[in-house]
Formats: structure tokens, C-alpha cells, sequence
């Protein structure tokens, strides 16, 4: 097994652009022209080749680049027992667009079961080396935890759990579950997805709250206990993280605001051992909150955007990195992009090509500032 460990100096939150090879197998597949064998074998082949060329960069955290899945967070949410969704053309609205997602809702009470994510991580596995560890991605407990009560499933929800902390017991119990299910397959290194610190940062988030008469710091305790209740029992020999976003679909966003509002829970007492942050543009505010990061958590530092073919100036990078070191020690801090390059299939508006130049870049300031 591999003794490298994320988060690495370099590295990178996940998901990668779906290749055309992959995107017209799919089509091909849910028109009935390829048999669900014949989809397998091509997804088989193109993650083989995304492994590659990850390596092929130099980098030594490898993921499947999440080549299995629709959508970053509700295919994981499916392979629960109690879970169920539909395809009907609703969705999130985003700043610039409506990021079209599944219905996914309860019909009964969260139960682990095997989770076929762990099937996926098992054929990541094997091509781990000396050099490269794999990564696999799922959703945050407190990401299902907000799916299912969320305005449009609410009552539902309701008809199961009549209260939050008996939801929030059993998706913690389903997730220590799963977790362990990924420990006995070989995995050491998991990270949580989260969009949900995210989505309740900033004036607008408060407002929203206000007028729907929830008490926002109930919600942030929340969404820690469902956490940290996930985590409790964790292997030593596992890391896990916790990327925290603010919403990424089809190069847009779904939320504002800087994290100084959630750093006494996220930053301070969530049981992950490294954050990685959102920090790309002046949507995330400043570093000021990095103050609040307990001492035994890494922190990467997501400074180079995946919204935006653009490549950053690397001067400007490597400043902002040691902006961020007067509060927080350079040892503890790594680089990456600051989110997936297609949380959902849809993908990010930039091309493959430039998605691997994002990464080049990121890698070769990370060497320079830390070697």
C-alpha cells in the first residue's frame, strides 16, 4: 500500500472534464445503441487514461476523476437504502444558470448498504504505486443532510424523521458505515465534499435564513454534529478531508460571502485533518479566518480557479500563499485548484487542455514556494 498522503504540497479537489469518448458512450447507452457491459468497459478505459496522465503530471494523489458519476454529490446519496430520485428537469439556481439536478429524496429511513462507490474505489486502487496514493470523493454528511431538508423535501423527510437530530444520528451511522466499507477496501485517503458552509456564508445566506425563521448558528451546530458524529471512530491510519465550496456548475457559482461566519465550527472544530478552501476570487473574502484552524489540520489553499481557462499570474499566487502564512504556518499549507473541473458532467467552460495547464501551474508553484 502506498505510504503518500494527502493533502500533497500539490494537488487538486477531484473532478476532471468528461472526456468526448465518454460523453458519446453515454448518450450511446441511454439511447440503447451499447449494452451497460459495452458503457463499463469504455468508462474502464477512459479513467485508465485520466489515472495516466495525472501521473504523467507528476502528481502523487490520483482520483477517477469522478467518470462513474452525474453529479458530484446525489449518485453517492442514491447508493444509500432509503434513498430515491428522479430525473424532472428542476434544479438549483446558480448565479448565471439553473444547475438541472435529480430529484433525490427519502422513502425511508438512511441505512447503509453496500455502496457502490466502493466498487468504484476498488479498480482506482489498483493502479497505486510508491509515487501516487488514490483519493476518492463523497459527499459530506452534512451535504445529505441538507438535501433532505431542504424546502421541496421537507415534508417528506418529516414522514421519517419527525425531528433533525434523529436524521442527523442515522446518516452519521450510515456514514461510519460506508466509511468503514471504504477502510477494508484499501482506501486511506477520503474526502468529504461540502457545499453546505459554503451556502450559509455571506449577508445573503443570513438574510435568507432570517426570513425563513430558522436560527443560523442551530443550523451551523447542525451541520458540525453531523460531521463529526460520521467521524467518530475513524481509523488513525485514514485521512480525511473536507473541501468546502460555494457552489460550482457549468462555470458558475451559487453563493457569496467570506468564511469568517462558520470558522469557529468548520475551521475550528470539524474532526477532518486537512480543509481545502476556496479562495480564487474576492467571492471568498480574506485569510483572516485561517486564524481560527485548529493545530492539527493541513489547510490547501484553492487559488487557482477552475471556472476560468485563464492561467493565473504565478507571482500573484505565490504572494497570496504567504498572505495566508502570517496566520497560519506555511508547513501546514498546500496548493490546489479551488474546486472539481466538472462537479457535475456538465463540466466547467474550459477545455481539457487547459484544464491540464491549470495543474502544470499549480504544481510548479507549489515546488517553487515549498522546495
Amino acid at each position: 500500500m502506498s505510504k503518500v498522503t494527502t493533502p500533497y504540497r500539490y494537488d487538486f479537489v477531484g473532478s476532471f472534464l468528461r472526456p468526448q469518448a465518454l460523453k458519446d458512450a453515454k448518450a450511446a447507452y441511454q439511447q440503447g445503441k451499447i449494452t451497460k457491459e459495452e458503457f463499463d468497459k469504455i468508462v474502464d478505459e477512459q479513467i485508465t487514461k485520466v489515472v495516466a496522465k495525472q501521473k504523467e503530471l507528476g502528481f502523487h494523489v490520483i482520483t477517477d476523476g469522478e467518470f462513474r458519476r452525474t453529479f458530484w454529490h446525489l449518485d453517492f446519496m442514491w447508493g444509500l437504502e432509503g434513498v430515491e430520485h428522479k430525473a424532472t428537469g428542476n434544479g438549483v439556481q446558480f448565479n448565471d444558470e439553473l444547475a438541472i439536478l435529480d430529484d433525490t429524496y427519502l422513502v425511508g429511513r438512511i441505512k447503509a448498504k453496500k455502496h457502490p462507490f466502493v466498487e468504484y474505489f476498488k479498480f482506482l486502487k489498483q493502479f497505486e504505486d510508491e509515487n501516487t496514493v488514490a483519493k476518492y470523493t463523497i459527499p459530506a454528511p452534512a451535504q445529505t443532510f441538507q438535501q433532505m431538508i431542504i424546502p421541496a423535501n421537507y415534508e417528506t423527510t418529516r414522514k421519517f424523521y419527525p425531528t433533525n437530530e434523529e436524521l442527523i444520528e442515522d446518516i452519521g451511522k450510515a456514514y461510519r458505515d460506508v466509511i468503514k466499507q471504504f477502510y477494508d477496501a484499501g482506501c486511506r485517503n477520503l474526502q468529504l465534499d461540502d457545499c453546505t458552509w459554503g451556502a450559509i456564508v455571506g449577508d445573503a445566506a443570513k438574510q435568507r435564513y432570517k426570513s425563513l425563521g430558522i436560527d443560523l448558528e442551530e443550523v451551523k451546530a447542525q451541520l458540525l454534529a453531523v460531521n463529526n458524529l460520521a467521524l467518530e471512530g475513524k481509523p488513525d491510519d485514514m485521512v480525511i478531508t473536507s473541501h468546502i465550496c460555494r457552489g460550482n456548475y457549468h462555470s458558475t457559482y451559487f453563493t457569496s460571502g467570506a468564511y469568517d461566519t462558520v470558522a469557529d465550527y468548520v475551521f475550528a472544530k470539524e474532526n477532518v485533518n486537512a480543509l481545502f478552501l476556496e479562495y480564487d476570487d474576492e467571492r471568498s473574502g480574506g485569510f483572516l479566518p485561517l486564524e481560527k484552524v485548529s493545530p492539527d489540520k493541513k489547510v490547501v489553499l484553492g487559488l487557482i480557479t477552475t471556472k476560468s481557462p485563464k492561467l493565473e499570474d504565478k507571482e500573484t499566487v505565490i504572494a497570496r500563499i504567504h498572505e495566508a502564512a502570517k496566520y497560519i504556518p506555511l508547513e501546514r499549507l498546500c496548493l490546489s485548484p479551488q474546486c472539481g473541473f466538472a462537479s457535475c458532467e456538465i463540466g466547467n467552460k474550459l477545455t481539457e487542455d487547459e484544464q491540464w495547464e491549470k495543474l502544470k501551474l499549480v504544481k510548479e508553484i507549489a515546488e517553487e514556494v515549498w522546495n
